[in-house]
């Protein structure tokens, strides 16, 4: 398993293994990997020939007051995982490497990146659009991997390589959860011991909303209004949003008659965290 800093390392590396007729997946992360990562890696292992993990915190998702620089990272720590589980390649690049002096060209989205995420984090879509652009022109891999606890960044990317008719199978994998629930997250290090007890009202209140679809409620007002007042009975919490949205469009609807995602955003102290469910996986 090899480091590299460099795009023109990475291709190299690509050229290599295409002129063997192997198959190459994509893992792209922001680093500080956890055993959500993991099984990404690991599809990407039993899927393809050779597997290339993006380690890179992406300035151009962040917003001026959000947590770029305290942002977790572990190169080290990220490099026994990959090897752990199967990667072979590990793409590490400094913010120049990616953003030349003068870069000015970006990818952006309407529609499905004006709803959940996106509404509260303007230019965040934009900066995700952009970066996995990059990486899918630098590594050109066959199949990519994203977790479906970002669920619209999923979407997106989604709708993005169809869009503009890139030759890449787009790879959903599922929640990777705590054995208490909590979905994992890398800003999950963020919470001290009394906000970690308290995000557990995050996938509380998944559970609570998907046992209302099991048992055939279909008004999206009365889902999210159960799951609201569940979360904020949780002193610690404090409610981004809490949506349930047409798959396909990522707007918002009053009822459950076509596939959808409920997906919640919630502050436990300082910190954001997300998580969902979709209708058609209940």
């Amino acid at each position: 398993m090899r480091v590299v800093k460099t795009i023109d390392e990475v291709r190299a590396q690509v050229r290599e293994w295409r002129a063997h007729g192997l198959t190459v997946g994509l893992v792209p992360t922001m680093g500080y990997l956890h055993e959500g990562h993991a099984s990404l890696i690991e599809a990407s292992h039993r899927d393809n020939d050779r597997t290339v993990v993006s380690d890179f915190v992406n300035p151009m998702q962040f917003g001026p007051t959000e947590d770029l620089e305290s942002y977790p990272r572990d190169l080290d720590r990220d490099s026994k995982i990959v090897e752990e589980h199967g990667g072979d390649l590990i793409f590490n690049p400094e913010p120049a490497e990616m953003y030349h002096e003068g870069f000015s060209s970006f990818v952006d989205m309407t529609v499905l990146t004006q709803e959940l995420c996106g509404l509260s984090r303007p230019i965040h879509f934009r900066g995700v659009c952009t970066v996995v652009s990059k990486l899918f022109n630098i590594v050109k891999p066959d199949r990519a991997y994203f977790g479906k606890k970002d669920a619209q960044q999923l979407a997106v990317i989604r709708h993005m390589v169809d869009d503009l008719n890139m030759d890449i199978e787009i790879i959903g994998c599922p929640i990777i959860r705590e054995a208490d629930g909590l979905a994992k997250s890398s800003r999950n290090t963020y919470l001290n011991a009394d906000e970690r007890q308290a995000a557990l009202v995050l996938s509380r209140s998944i559970a609570l909303g998907k046992d209302m679809v099991k048992n055939g409620e279909k008004s999206c007002d009365a889902i999210i209004g159960e799951m609201t007042k569940l979360i904020s009975a949780e002193p610690l919490a404090r409610i981004d949003y809490v949506k349930i949205v047409d798959c396909a469009t990522m707007q918002q609807i009053t009822e459950l008659d076509r596939p959808a995602l409920c997906a919640i955003a919630v502050y436990i102290g300082k910190t954001r965290l997300i998580d969902n469910f979709f209708s058609e996986d209940v």
